[in-house]
């Protein structure tokens, strides 16, 4: 897959692209992450991308022109057939589990990053795919939130976490919480790793872990259940788990 993100703050994106999963799947040629400034898409000498708002108003808001030049530039140096172009933006979808996995099915993702009072409607109405939110809160540009769908989308191509069960477990990938997770030691401070751990009975194992999944989810997002196609045994689960929350 390639990602290529409209930023007039390419630096930002140094420390989180260069690090971690992120960088190893670069470097292993499984997705390739590009950011292109529009300032370098102005023609004058002092490479305006913002204007005042034609009806008055405060603030700034960016240019259509550099906008669409970068896009341009962007779609002609790649070969891809199947693109998704979206608009970081808090009145876009929320960003969520369900959109990464859809996300990571394109060849190419091009995300526009916002920035001062907003983009002209005029890019959003010919240029953008969809408009995109990581939620309902305001942030000073698109530039983190490009970074959050940037690291989930990538987390769902094939081969970067290095085993596929790696993307599975995760919380929220089939719509419940993850189970807790122990390491070594055994013991720390008098608490001690749940027994069925150490039992090497797998069978058990797995229906702890999945009992413990939806004990987190009913406790901490219980609206989640709501959307979760439950099998007889998690109907059985979560029996026991409400009686032994009522004490029962």
């Amino acid at each position: 897959m390639r990602i290529d993100i409209i930023s007039l703050f390419p630096d930002m994106f140094t420390g989180p692209l260069g690090h971690s999963i992120l960088k190893r799947a670069q470097d292993s040629g499984l997705i390739s992450v590009h950011v292109t400034n529009p300032r370098d898409f102005t023609y004058d000498k002092h490479r305006i991308v913002d204007d005042t708002p034609f009806g008055g108003g405060a603030g700034m808001v960016m240019k259509p022109e550099p906008i669409f030049r970068a896009v341009d530039s962007i779609v002609n140096a790649s070969n891809a057939q199947h693109r998704r172009i979206i608009l970081m933006c808090p009145g876009g979808q929320v960003f969520d589990q369900d959109k990464a996995r859809e996300l990571a099915g394109y060849e190419q993702l091009i995300l526009l990053c916002g920035h001062y009072e907003g983009i002209d409607a005029r890019i959003r109405e010919h240029v953008v795919d969809e408009a995109v939110s990581i939620g309902d809160y305001v942030l000073t540009g698109g530039e983190l939130p490009a970074m959050v769908v940037t690291d989930a989308v990538a987390r769902m191509i094939p081969g970067v976490l290095g085993a596929n069960a790696s993307a599975e477990q995760d919380s929220f990938y089939n719509g419940l919480l993850e189970y807790p997770h122990y390491t070594r030691p055994r013991e720390f401070n008098g608490w001690e790793v749940p027994e069925i751990l150490l039992s090497g009975d797998h069978a058990k194992i797995e229906r702890w872990r999945r009992k413990e999944s939806l004990r987190a989810t009913f406790i901490r997002r219980p609206d989640l259940l709501e959307n979760v196609e439950l099998s007889p045994l998690d109907y059985k689960l979560l029996k026991e788990i409400k009686s032994e929350q009522a004490g029962g």
